[in-house]
């Protein structure tokens, strides 16, 4: 896998939108511990040691750059090159991001700061699929039945082998990703994702093999779970 980067010369960046704040925790759930390590610092970890990566730009709120500098440099992430100040929206963060990387990157992964069980075969099948066809992003099955509501009423089915919960990272063509961000927001476009970018200049997004350990935090709940399954097998 990674002779097969370095013979196309491929550059990849990971770019982690990293804003910390959540009403639902009340803190900067980036620096809660999990097993004794940030949350973030996980994150961090998880892309410093894939070698398919040779940089990081962490987007965040200007008052957690430093905090942020302070905690990569602690648990020795070298590769982050660069911290930047995020926008009023996702979209806006991540532009700011994608365009921190340099000339010479070619594709970009995506990655929610606040997803530390990353795996490096996660991260690799959608390198690996972005590699050849421009676009890629993780996802797992539904594990629930799937119904349409409407007026508080169960109205219909909703089939689930058409449907996956998508995951981050995902990975784009540099040059394809940013114009499709800033088409988005020159649009006024609320996006869910940044596959959505994608999506709504009528690109296709590969799917490749999430994992349920790939959980996001994004609710005091999510840190037990996240602990139980830190030592887990995918």
């Amino acid at each position: 896998m990674r002779s097969h980067a370095k013979e196309k010369q491929i550059h990849i960046a990971a770019v982690l939108p990293a804003a910390g704040s959540s009403t639902r925790m009340g803190m900067n759930k980036l620096l809660l511990p999990l097993h004794d390590v940030p949350v973030l610092a996980h994150t961090l970890l998880a892309f410093e040691q894939c070698p398919l990566i040779e940089s990081i730009v962490i987007v965040c709120r200007e008052q957690d750059i430093m905090p942020y500098r302070q905690l990569a440099t602690a648990y020795s992430c070298t590769k982050v090159q660069y911290i930047v100040r995020g926008g009023k929206t996702r979209t806006e963060s991540v532009l700011a991001g994608i365009s921190a990387c340099a000339d010479s990157i070619d594709l970009v992964a995506i990655h929610d700061g606040a997803r530390p069980l990353v795996s490096q075969a996660v991260i690799h099948a959608a390198i690996t699929e972005a590699i050849k066809s421009g676009a890629a992003a993780p996802v797992v099955a539904l594990k629930d039945s799937i119904k349409r509501v409407s007026q508080g009423k169960i109205i219909a089915d909703v089939a689930r082998d058409q449907i996956a919960a998508v995951q981050t990272p995902q990975v784009f063509r540099r040059t394809l990703i940013l114009s499709a961000l800033k088409e988005a927001l020159a649009s006024g476009a609320t996006l869910t994702d940044d596959c959505a970018a994608v999506e709504r200049i009528g690109i296709s997004v590969s799917a490749t093999p999430g994992s349920y350990r790939n959980i996001k935090i994004t609710t005091p709940e999510d840190i037990p779970m996240a602990e139980a399954l830190f030592g887990q097998e995918e």
